[in-house]
């Protein structure tokens, strides 16, 4: 089967959707699908074509045309879609719905015909917030995917018609060979891992750990990535006086992430937004227990109570007071930790996802065979 990926982002862009399609896609290369992706350089300088893990990559401008406005730009990067699409000639086209490059794919579905599917990430915009595109999307696609049953119902909402051709695929992890350590427990180490985005709510953290200074002076607060936010971050450490207790260590690549999450105590994830969550499937895999808002797919992810505790978005207090239950009860915390690595393995294993898509992949290309025989 030939599959082609539209997607804004992919490597070497690291972030949920993109660090999950490289292992997707290249999984489904091994069942012997012939995959190729299309994407955009976005900021970096990047070369048109390259591979891989054994996946050929072809980047045309699609973002930066859409958000310079130039019409010249815009018709090139449009037959250049086009022109990749006719020769691929693909049996099925996957979208992820996480920026607009995807109406290049609309504009070109006459170049070649065929069934395509939108995975939606995230949550959209809040209701009453027009979003054409994505809507346009959602109703065009032969079927609609996310990652969460929460995104599900956002996107239902605003394309009721999905609800017979729709379904949550749940992104999957593999276990990775290195074994989870004992938490370090002396000093008290947290982690908040992702883009520095406002999204992500680091903020919270940073000023729930300047209150819990006081009950645990030698706690330590590390934040990995890189993003827009991270200059005010910084500046908001030093307003707090905390600046000597939080390691700003840049972005860690993925095969580095199991090694930083068996370094921590226990993992924060104080997201405002939030479709899935990668980070809290790691944490987990590496047996820490997850201080994570009640938004979106974080509570698909953490049982609370059980594998970590829930708490509202953008409250500090309460997020300090989560984090100091778990400091104070260690033992409470191990076993947390330790059901948090079971019921990832069971429900969001990566086999379990490739099973899934692959399924999914055959279920169009049999239907859209049945359409051209009737």
């Amino acid at each position: 089967m030939r599959l082609l990926v539209w997607s804004g982002f992919y490597w070497p862009y690291i972030g949920g959707p993109e660090v999950n399609g490289v292992k997707l896609f290249s999984a489904l290369r091994h069942r012997g699908y012939e995959v190729a992706v299309v994407t955009s350089h976005s900021e970096l300088d990047l070369p048109d074509y390259d591979t891989f893990e054994g996946v050929p990559i072809h980047r045309i401008p699609l973002l930066s045309t859409i958000r310079n406005r130039d019409p010249a730009a815009f018709l090139a990067a449009r037959r250049r879609a086009a022109k990749l699409k006719s020769s691929f000639a693909p049996d099925v086209i996957h979208v992820n719905l996480t920026d607009p490059s995807g109406l290049f794919h609309l504009l070109t579905t006459a170049a070649y015909p065929a069934p395509f599917m939108t995975v939606a990430h995230s949550p959209f915009k809040p209701a009453g917030v027009d979003d054409t595109l994505r809507v346009r999307m959602l109703k065009e696609a032969n079927w609609v995917v996310a990652v969460s049953k929460a995104v599900l119902e956002d996107v239902a909402a605003l394309a009721p018609e999905i609800s017979d051709r729709s379904s949550v695929i749940y992104n999957g992890m593999k276990a990775p060979a290195l074994a989870p350590t004992p938490r370090p427990l002396d000093p008290p180490r947290l982690l908040c891992l992702g883009r520095i985005i406002g999204a992500k709510g680091f903020d919270v953290a940073l000023a729930a750990l300047a209150g819990l200074s006081p009950r645990f002076p030698e706690a330590r607060l590390t934040i990995a990535g890189d993003g827009p936010a991270l200059l005010d971050l910084e500046a908001q450490a030093r307003d707090l006086g905390v600046a000597d207790a939080v390691d700003f260590v840049g972005s860690v690549s993925p095969n580095r992430v199991p090694e930083l999450m068996n370094s921590a105590t226990l993992v924060v994830v104080p997201s405002r937004r939030e479709g899935f969550s990668l980070v809290a499937v790691e944490a987990a895999l590496m047996a820490r227990p997850v201080v994570a808002s009640r938004v979106g797919g974080l509570a698909e992810i953490v049982a609370d109570g059980e594998t970590g505790l829930l708490v509202s978005k953008d409250d500090p207090v309460a997020l300090g007071d989560a984090i100091a239950s778990l400091l104070e009860n260690t033992e409470m915390a191990d076993g947390m930790g330790e059901a948090a690595r079971r019921r990832v393995q069971e429900r969001f294993s990566f086999v379990q996802q490739i099973d899934a898509y692959d399924a999914l992949y055959r279920k169009l290309l049999e239907e859209a065979g049945r359409a051209r025989n009737a």
